[in-house]
């Protein structure tokens, strides 16, 4: 396991901390204020914090479902998954991956995982075959829960398709070729087949020797300790597991909702997914640190159902990325339901058009709706507006600096360059990452000079220290609120026998902000078109990641030094596609 040098963090508490908002001395830097200490605090002591304050407040809410958890039920739920789980053989410090659409099995399971000290290893639910046995052999995992299916998505199919050898094994025993750590395979729904155990039947195995054995190991557990990998698309081809630790998210999760005013009377619709950090940190570990429910509107969003969730469960909060409000503002639902408890809530994702804005305060009584900038590798949170912001502030930027962070813009050369200039933003405290899983050289690129991250997100800060993000120092593409890097596509379509070059890139799109383009270089002879190369990647990986727009050209632009000219091929794309 690869983490930052204990050096790093001493070194960002201990130098002196200026608790501005505004930059100094015409320098891009800004700090966070530290009035209210950070939590030195595990999950697990989070949890039993707010259940001893709001036991019998609601905490999990599923209105599809019918179903309503308080905070006291909702813990001892998590107690008899953790029992089960140490009775299958897992211990601290083991790996377990989820792949799955939001549910209250993915929430027990993130708790539950806590409370005895496994890493969660969060699978994006859109993941195929390539992706799932690259994630689950670079973390390691010991065990994976797993959906049954999802969309387009046969998950339990394609675990047996990469562990044939589950047909033949002993549910907990398995010894896969393709996958030789993982041993245990749970199925969310019933009756999952051969070799995998029912989830409902975990919490049954826990005897009274596991639950007594529960809280020591809780009481082992230390807020340093590496708790969730989040795999993060990679420039370089491989996806990186982002390691968190439990100080990382509780602080980031509580300074999110702080900054709405959260109480444990809000109550905040999650259609946003848990396996990203918006889902699991910002929005879970948010309404835990805070006692305010959790209010799941499906599987994934849906904007009549998460219009329907907001009325039923009278949300006071809301989730989303600007798509997804888009969506909600221009649905006809919105006219007939009460939405009038909504007050507050987070977008982010993607910048926000005022027009839309507009539209969500006026039409959804979101007047302290709140915008955030961040990245996986920061837990995520590293600027947000505040809820009396002005509106142009809050669409033209991302708000200020969070509590305990330090920002700086620079130039090449990692100096400051002066307020209102455009450069690369660093951040350093407590929200960065422990390292890349098992990959040290990753690891030293992204954070340097003593615990500084760098995003690779190009911002200005103004006067006041507002931040606007106004590119990518690499390419990038964001569809819909999923981040896509280009050469991870580009390298699995060089497996392609037919493809000779392959250059992968961004065009703008009115709906997703923007889709996949792959300009290629076939092979002489063949006899490749684009379906075939959407064809080749389906089941494979992403859907989002499958190129929207393909062009066979005989040659790609270069410059004189051999590198590929995006720019001129985006160009002459949009051109093309008008």
């Amino acid at each position: 396991m690869s983490t930052v040098q204990d050096k790093h963090a001493e070194t960002a508490l201990q130098e002196p901390f200026q608790s501005v908002i505004a930059p100094v001395h015409n320098r891009s830097y800004v700090a966070g204020e530290r009035s209210t200490a950070l939590r030195r605090q595990t999950i697990p002591d989070l949890l039993k914090e707010t259940v001893g304050k709001f036991g019998s407040r609601d905490a999990l809410i599923f209105p599809k479902q019918e179903m309503i958890l308080t905070y006291a039920e909702f813990d001892r739920k998590v107690d008899r998954l953790a029992a089960g789980l140490l009775a299958l053989g897992l211990e601290k410090g083991d790996r377990i991956g989820i792949w799955s659409p939001n549910n209250i099995e993915w929430i027990l399971t993130q708790y539950a995982t806590a409370r005895i000290g496994l890493i969660l290893v969060n699978i994006n639910p859109a993941y195929r075959l390539t992706e799932l046995e690259y994630a689950l052999n670079k973390s390691g995992c010991k065990a994976l829960v797993a959906a049954d299916k999802f969309k387009t998505s046969d998950y339990l199919k394609m675990i047996r398709t990469l562990a044939p050898e589950l047909e033949k094994s002993e549910p907990g025993r398995l010894n896969s070729a393709k996958l030789p750590a993982l041993k245990t395979v749970i199925g969310i729904h019933e009756n999952p087949g051969a070799g995998i155990f029912a989830f409902s039947d975990i919490s049954e195995m826990g005897n009274l020797s596991d639950r007594e054995r529960l809280d020591d190991i809780t009481a082992s557990l230390s807020p340093d300790d590496p708790i969730n990998i989040q795999f993060t698309s990679g420039t370089t081809g491989a996806p990186k597991g982002a390691t968190l630790t439990h100080y990382n998210i509780v602080n980031n999760a509580a300074h999110v909702v702080g900054r709405m005013n959260f109480t444990e009377k809000d109550r905040l619709c999650i259609p946003v997914p848990l396996y990203h950090c918006f889902g699991m940190v910002m929005g879970s570990l948010g309404c835990v640190s805070s006692g305010a429910a959790m209010v799941f509107p499906g599987e994934a969003f849906d904007p009549e159902e998460t219009l329907r969730a907001i009325s039923h469960a009278h949300c006071t909060a809301l989730y989303g990325v600007p798509t997804m409000f888009v969506a909600m503002v221009g649905h006809p639902l919105i006219a007939e339901l009460d939405l009038s408890s909504l007050r507050t809530g987070v977008m982010a994702g993607a910048p926000c058009p005022i027009e839309v804005m507009k539209k969500v305060i006026d039409h959804m009584h979101m007047s302290e709706v709140t915008i955030c900038y961040g990245m996986t590798e920061t837990s995520p949170v590293s600027f947000q507006s505040n809820v009396d912001d002005p509106l142009e502030k809050r669409v033209s930027t991302v708000g200020r600096i969070h509590p305990h962070v330090e920002v700086r813009i620079v130039d090449e050369n990692g100096m400051d360059v002066p307020v209102g200039t455009r450069g690369e933003l660093w951040t350093r405290g407590y929200s960065v990452m422990q390292g890349y899983w098992d990959d040290e050289e990753k690891t030293r690129e992204a954070i340097v000079d003593d615990g500084w991250m760098r995003t690779g997100d190009l911002a200005v800060l103004d006067d006041e220290g507002y931040c606007q993000i106004v590119g990518r120092l690499k390419d990038m593409i964001i569809r819909g609120g999923e981040n896509i890097y280009p050469r991870e596509i580009e390298e699995f379509l060089f497996t392609h026998p037919d493809i000779q070059e392959v250059q992968v890139f961004g065009v703008p799109d009115e709906k997703f902000g923007e889709e996949v383009c792959a300009w290629i270089v076939a092979r002489d002879g063949a006899t490749l078109d684009a379906d075939g190369v959407k064809a080749y990647c389906k089941d494979q990986i992403a859907h989002y990641k499958v190129p929207r727009h393909v062009r066979f050209v005989s040659e790609l632009p270069m410059t004189v030094t051999g590198k590929p000219q995006k720019f001129i091929m985006r160009d002459e794309m949009m051109a093309i596609l008008n």
